[in-house]
């Protein structure tokens, strides 16, 4: 009985204590951007915000050049999670329907480009960029921020269509359907929790990438709100209320983003990585 209840106590005490662990930054981060001044720089630290103020996040939403950024970073992440999509469309439909010689070199390949760490290709990157005169430009950005979520989102995919019976595609054709039509009225429809974990994934990426936007662009109006994030508090001094009010704002997307997804793209995630 007490190994019993024991088994059932402490899983329960590690998750809360995992929780709490994970959660409390945020928590923080949050509460000191709606503390007063006087209450961030306290003996004593203040656990729960009273007296409430918006002056922080005043100050994060005058900053210079602050909306700018803010259309960069929504263009870049936007266009490079519309373009991995479309490519993984159409590259997972091929690698779950088509028999072609390399076919599971290919797969392999897809994995291995997941797995290693884009950053040491960083001194290539800028060299390519630099020889076709396109530093200070958002366009390389779309295109690498497209090529690193490109892998997981085809892969993801591909366990999704390769999930979907081809009787029903096979009778959708019988039926006077074209290959593409089928795609469309047959498999598309079906593969809603996949492209929502794709989706989510390629948004953080994008949205929180920082070393290539910070060798690529030194043109302040051509940079993204990570970098802008990383300079606020030398604009500021040491004005900790913006700062965490710049964070939580820079940090507010991708919260609403995961608490409205969340569900369906780690079901998607995980149904795709064992379908096919």
């Amino acid at each position: 009985m007490k190994r019993s209840l024991f088994g059932r106590i402490w899983p329960n005490a590690t998750a809360v204590v995992l929780f709490v662990g994970f959660v409390f930054p945020v928590y923080w981060m949050f509460a000191t951007a709606f503390k007063p001044t006087g209450d961030i720089i306290a003996d004593n630290p203040v656990w729960l915000p009273t007296n409430v103020t918006l002056g922080h996040f005043k100050k994060a939403v005058d900053a210079d050049h602050f909306w700018t950024l803010v259309g960069n970073s929504v263009t870049v992440t936007v266009c490079s999670v519309l373009c991995s999509l479309l490519i993984a469309l159409f590259a997972a439909f091929a690698l779950a329907r088509m028999r072609f010689r390399g076919r599971r070199g290919l797969v392999v390949t897809f994995m291995l480009a997941q797995m290693a760490p884009w950053e040491v290709m960083i001194i290539a990157i800028y060299m390519i960029v630099r020889d076709n005169d396109m530093l200070d430009s958002l366009v390389p950005l779309t295109v690498f921020y497209t090529m690193m979520v490109l892998p997981l989102t085809i892969l993801t995919l591909r366990g999704y269509i390769a999930a979907v019976p081809k009787e029903l595609e096979e009778s959708a054709m019988v039926d006077g359907c074209t290959r593409m039509q089928a795609f469309r009225k047959v498999i598309f429809p079906l593969l809603a929790p996949g492209l929502m974990a794709t989706s989510l994934f390629g948004f953080i990426t994008a949205w929180n990438e920082f070393p290539l936007v910070l060798i690529l662009n030194k043109d302040i109006e051509k940079q993204t709100l990570p970098l802008w994030l990383s300079q606020f508090q030398t604009a500021f001094g040491d004005d900790w209320g913006a700062t965490m009010a710049a964070s939580s704002l820079f940090a507010l997307p991708i919260l609403l983003l995961f608490i409205f997804l969340q569900r369906k793209a780690v079901s998607g995630l995980t149904d795709g990585a064992v379908k096919g």
